[in-house]
């Protein structure tokens, strides 16, 4: 996932620098683009509060028990969550790049309908 949201917002960068675009088009494509990331990233976010919630449960269940188990869990929890947290992060500031890039767009097609006038 990674590699395709930074692809795509690469790509969007290089069309933003191009003059001869059907920006009607490609303001269409971009916002179901959006559509699709806003979409995984509420994915990511349900899961990572889960995983948060797990993780603050069994510190808690730590603190009252000297269970190994339980230790192990919470490791394990840890190790998955820090990651989550890296690509959430990830997916929230590529849509809000996203959405900077459909008003540039928005932008441009607007001076391009003024050309056409």
């Amino acid at each position: 996932m990674k590699k395709r949201v930074l692809a795509y917002l690469a790509y969007i960068d290089e069309l933003l620098e191009k003059e001869n675009v059907d920006w009607e088009a490609e303001t269409k494509k971009h916002l179901v683009q959006i559509g699709f990331f806003a979409h995984e990233r509420l994915v990511h976010l349900i899961v990572m509060v889960l995983f948060a919630l797990m993780t603050t449960v069994t510190i808690l269940y730590c603190n009252y028990t000297n269970s190994m188990i339980a230790l192990v869990l919470t490791i394990a929890l840890l190790v998955l969550l820090i990651p989550y947290i890296m690509h959430y992060y990830l997916l929230e500031n590529s849509v809000q790049r996203m959405y900077t890039q459909y008003d540039k767009m928005m932008k441009k097609q607007g001076e391009a309908f003024e050309l056409q006038k």
